[in-house]
């Protein structure tokens, strides 16, 4: 899964995409590789969520968090795929070995096969800041979230609008807000910050300058063009 969002904000405020659409062929693996270097070198048997910090340009990483238990982030992919992690790590705490386990959506392949994907998921936070008038808008170090959305469509594009409907029932997609916007709240990420973004596109800000204001992977904007 990938973050729509930089590098700074909560997972759980970030805008979460499957399957990761800006890793190339070698980023994928790489990282897959090293994922799994480390869940050998803990001795973990059972579900091991590794997250990652690359850098756009390079092939540099930093591994900001390991969660060797079932998460959030477990029960979301488990959704997704189809893959029952829960079950599946039950059965290897009991000795079994993925081999000798079924897969429950083919019936005829076993579980150590790793799903595949046609379609693309995403998982937005869902928020009711009405109910603390106080309460700051910006994302900090603490979850202001109080629910999440999860959308399924054939393209990143499908799949978004599904996901900003349902986290707000009076909005209809990716529609700017009717204001003009300026370059410090884009530069400040808080949670009207994604209608922000269409306001930005509305004024014609370029790719470049939304680039540097926003630090959003170049491909997500092209999207959301």
């Amino acid at each position: 899964m990938e973050n729509i969002y930089p590098l700074g904000i909560r997972p759980g405020e970030s805008i979460v995409v499957i399957p990761s659409q800006t890793l190339s062929n070698d980023e994928y693996y790489l990282l897959r590789n090293v994922s799994i270097k480390v869940a050998r070198h803990l001795g973990i048997v059972g579900v091991c969520n590794v997250q990652f910090a690359l850098h756009p340009s390079c092939n540099e990483y930093y591994i900001i968090g390991i969660n060797p238990r079932l998460s959030r982030s477990s029960a979301f992919e488990s959704k997704v795929t189809g893959y029952p992690l829960a079950y599946i790590v039950v059965k290897l705490t009991l000795g079994m070995n993925l081999a000798e386990l079924i897969n429950h959506i083919t019936k005829s392949t076993c579980a150590c096969f790793e799903p595949s994907l046609d379609y693309v998921t995403i998982k937005a936070s869902r928020k009711n800041l009405s109910k603390s008038i106080q309460c700051s808008k910006k994302f900090g170090n603490f979850m202001k979230s109080n629910g999440e959305v999860m959308s399924i469509g054939r393209s990143f594009e499908e799949a978004f609008q599904q996901a900003l409907r349902m986290v707000n029932e009076h909005v209809t997609g990716f529609d700017p807000y009717p204001q003009t916007v300026t370059d410090n709240e884009l530069s400040a990420l808080n949670y009207q910050y994604i209608f922000l973004l269409a306001m930005a596109l509305q004024q014609r800000y370029t790719i470049e300058r939304r680039s540097k204001l926003t630090q959003i992977d170049p491909c997500f904007r092209n999207k959301l063009k």
